[in-house]
């Protein structure tokens, strides 16, 4: 067997699915010996500050509903996971995972800085410097610099441009998936940053995205809809209330997100069991910034990653047994809700992983608990984990690099990050 997965043979599969790839320079793809060599880590990005709170409520704290208000899911609503902790109810993937022994939580993980611009702590989740702009490298290219002397692996980055984490001086594919695909979330999250401490436009902005989020909808769901039939997909039949319109209109449009997500996924899962193909992927999911109509955003949000996953898990099939997934957001949300019906830039968030070569576990880290003296700054989740300690556990026992490495070249200024071992 051909050993080798060359630009034709990359461009053949994705144009056979639709879907755009661009490959930074010729790759080497040189196939590796050994059960190392069939190790695969996937980490997804969710940019914009991910609701832990949301991803994985913990309706058993005794202070969770107060503190959430309106916005506060209940505990028979979750997909239960323990006493304390649930999921979303859209993570129904990841939840099927958590059953199987396939996914955990790390319910208070935080980068080691405390910034809360997404400008800076984006930087710091994906350089893995211990603060804002203490490194031009991402942590991935430098795993795969540290790797580089022991055996050659892959890296590929999914979305329009190649992010941080994977640039440096190895060289790395990058996968546009092209138009349809989450192309319009990030916009908004940029200018959050600008506007957050203004007065005036801070709040008003956030009402403004909270409309154009319904305006979306619903243009993205007459667009779906046959021209012949535009009027009555819009009009209500007679004795139907509008609200049915607009339901149906809204599962129609996650229907059709879902579907181009779990393709999105499978895809990518598709390119990294061919021979010699990426082992370490890096993709990026935005959107997640949810400082005004929380609910009915996260709920978007969380659907379209855990078709990502379900998508992954499929396309990977049975080297899904070799793979870790991590999810990490650069940082969480405020525990008390906002006044529009939001949460605003906090610490700690939830991080999720998965794969089928992670050992069944309950949560990853500490719960600090929601009381008054347990927040941080007296708003956020307090931080127990620092993720360069999730990071460098599963780099060192799922992908088998070098710990010395680990803290002289990947992570270095991380010896305080104590790492996290025994997830695989």
């Amino acid at each position: 067997m051909n050993a080798r997965m060359n630009r034709r043979s990359l461009l053949g599969l994705a144009a056979g699915l639709g879907i755009s790839v661009n490959v930074l320079g010729s790759q080497a793809f040189a196939a590796s010996e050994g059960d190392l060599a069939k190790k695969k880590l996937v980490v997804v990005i969710c940019r914009g500050g991910m609701d832990g709170l949301s991803v994985s409520p913990p309706v058993g704290d005794p202070d969770y509903a107060a503190l959430r208000g309106s916005i506060a899911m209940k505990p028979e609503d979750v997909l239960r996971l323990d006493d304390t902790f649930g999921l979303h109810p859209e993570l129904r993937t990841v939840h099927a995972l958590a059953r199987k022994g396939e996914a955990r939580i790390a319910p208070a993980i935080a980068s080691p800085d405390r910034a809360r611009s997404h400008f800076e702590a984006q930087d710091v989740l994906e350089t893995g410097a211990s603060g804002v702009y203490g490194a031009d490298t991402g942590w991935l290219n430098r795993t795969l610099e540290a790797l580089a002397p022991v055996r050659k692996v892959e890296g590929l980055s999914v979305g329009a441009t190649a992010p941080l984490i994977l640039r440096g001086k190895v060289q790395a594919a990058s996968w546009s998936p092209g138009k349809g695909v989450d192309e319009t979330a990030r916009l908004p999250t940029l200018l959050q940053d600008l506007y957050k401490t203004d007065p005036l436009l801070g709040p008003a902005f956030a009402r403004g995205l909270e409309t154009e989020t319904m305006a979306q909808q619903a243009m993205t769901a007459m667009a779906a809809t046959p021209a012949m039939n535009v009027a009555a997909a819009s009009t209500p039949s007679m004795g139907a209330p509008a609200s049915t319109s607009a339901t149906m209109a809204k599962d129609r449009q996650n229907r059709a997100g879902s579907e181009v997500a779990r393709k999105l996924g499978s895809t990518l899962g598709g390119f990294m069991i061919q021979p010699a193909g990426p082992q370490i992927a890096a993709i990026s999911l935005d959107g997640f910034d949810t400082h005004a109509g929380q609910p009915g955003q996260i709920a978007t949000r969380l659907t379209y990653m855990d078709a990502v996953l379900d998508g992954l898990r499929t396309g990977l099939g049975a080297e899904w047994k070799n793979t870790v997934v991590i999810a990490v957001t650069e940082f969480g949300r405020t525990a008390r809700i906002n006044g529009t019906s939001g949460t605003d830039h906090g610490t700690a968030s939830t991080g999720l992983i998965l794969g089928g070569a992670l050992k069944p576990g309950g949560i990853v880290g500490d719960w600090p608990g929601l009381s008054q003296n347990a927040l941080f700054e007296n708003r956020d989740t307090a931080p127990t984990l620092d993720m360069r300690g999730l990071f460098k556990g599963v780099l060192a026992d799922h992908m088998g690099v070098d710990r010395a490495a680990l803290e002289s070249k990947v992570f270095p200024d991380s010896a305080r990050a104590k790492v996290v071992t025994g997830l695989v």
